[in-house]
């Protein structure tokens, strides 16, 4: 009897066997997806809309230009020479609806004036002036880039990358260094500590700006900056004046839609005048930072000598509102006569030559991020 019971056992244990194995052998046929029975172990997976959203195409809702100039590092006449240098921060920005940033360009217009002998003009003020990004390597601070061993355009690239997604609060808030007397406030951040190395001050105050004075725009994916510099009112010294170093920078934010249409454009420029007295001194308050023309409003004094009575903020306004809507091509190809547009929407409104503009807007456009 006890025999007929081992035996019994012995059957359903190699019964019990050989069934496991055979559903082994058919596991590879079904697999399961990992994260089904279990999502919370693999949220992503399962619910990627749980974790932080990636920038949509046409969540732009605001764009923002920023711009500060001042003249400090202009230089008196000494040894038969004598320098006038603008500096002009410009920030465009794109903000979403809770006023991240979603895109951003930074960049400086810089640009010398150098009087020689008695006040003579050498520059070729012909030549347009390039910005800092458009010089690239040509900037030369590779070199003196201990740290990073990076170009401005580069350290600047990393420094706009890192803000994204960013609220401005968030970004000015971020800690920083002083470096050495020139370099007050280097980003202390972790992210950035080999790739920027130089002082941000004037960056952040002009994305504040720029952040402030933000207009509406709709539907817009991406915004771009445009900057076109002439030297070319700049004067030598006369019998009966000083030299005058004049730096004019048109300055052009655009946002863009999908489809290559203007959603919103912004249009300033930072005009600035350096002048000097008949001993080669620089007669400026080189501390004060130079208003742009928006800045100014009807202080620029335009509306008087204006045929239609406008102020020139007003003009400027006036011609990016008739931009949206259109693309680039659309407006840069306006018919123009003596440089100012004769499209029956603008002549009660824009008697202001506007050939600067258009080019800065064809730049801003093929920068647009």
């Amino acid at each position: 009897m006890k025999k007929i019971i081992a035996l019994v056992l012995t059957s359903v244990l190699a019964l019990s066997v050989f069934a496991g194995c055979a559903n082994n052998d058919k596991t590879p046929e079904t697999p399961e997806t990992p994260g089904t029975e279990e999502p919370n172990e693999e949220p992503g997976e399962e619910e990627p809309g749980e974790e932080e959203p990636a920038v949509e195409a046409g969540a732009i809702t605001k764009m923002g230009l920023g711009i500060i100039t001042n003249i400090g590092k202009s230089k008196d006449l000494e040894e038969g020479k004598a320098t006038a240098q603008v500096d002009s921060v410009i920030v465009a920005a794109g903000f979403d609806a809770d006023g991240k940033i979603v895109s951003v360009t930074i960049d400086t217009a810089q640009d010398r004036v150098v009087f020689e002998g008695e006040m003579e003009l050498t520059t070729d003020t012909s030549v347009a002036g390039k910005t800092k990004l458009e010089k690239g390597d040509e900037y030369g601070m590779k070199g003196a880039a201990a740290i990073t061993g990076l170009e401005w355009y580069e350290q600047i690239g990393h420094l706009t990358e890192w803000m994204i997604g960013k609220t401005v609060a968030e970004v000015v808030a971020m800690p920083t260094y002083e470096k050495d007397p020139t370099h007050l406030f280097v980003p202390d951040v972790e992210e950035l500590k080999t790739t920027v190395s130089i002082t941000i001050e004037g960056y952040l105050a002009a994305l504040e700006e720029a952040w402030a004075t933000a207009v509406d725009v709709d539907g817009a994916e991406k915004v771009g900056l445009g900057v076109v510099t002439s030297l070319g009112k700049s004067k030598s010294q006369s019998e009966d004046a000083g030299a005058m170093a004049q730096v004019d920078s048109t300055i052009v934010a655009t946002a863009l839609k999908a489809d290559g249409t203007i959603a919103g454009t912004i249009i300033d420029t930072a005009q600035t005048k350096i002048n000097y007295d008949m001993d080669g001194v620089v007669t400026n308050d080189k501390s004060a930072t130079v208003k742009s023309k928006v800045e100014l409003g009807e202080e620029y004094g335009m509306k008087k000598a204006s045929a239609i009575g406008k102020e020139w903020d007003e003009q400027a306004l006036a011609f990016a509102a008739f931009m949206t809507g259109k693309t680039v091509a659309e407006v840069t190809g306006m018919e123009l006569a003596d440089d100012v547009p004769t499209a029956e929407d603008l002549t009660s409104s824009v008697t202001i030559k506007v050939g600067g503009y258009l080019a800065a807007l064809e730049k801003a456009a093929n920068n647009a991020k």
